[in-house]
């Protein structure tokens, strides 16, 4: 799945560090999810929304 959660993160002026520890999961989750290596769990998914304060179809693209 695409997405642009570097895109967003980088708004932000934020490292994946900063953003692993802002979603309660490991820097390699983010890197993966950056990369389209890995689809968050719905709850994850929910988080990252909330986090930047969106709806989960305007960081997730199928």
């Amino acid at each position: 799945m695409d997405n642009d959660l570097a895109d967003r993160r980088m708004q932000r002026g934020w490292s994946q560090t900063r953003l692993a520890e802002e979603l309660g999961v490991s820097r390699q989750t983010v890197i993966s999810i950056e990369r389209g290596r890995f689809d968050p769990s719905l709850p994850l998914a929910f988080r990252i929304a909330a986090t930047f304060d969106c709806a989960i179809e305007d960081v997730f693209h199928p």
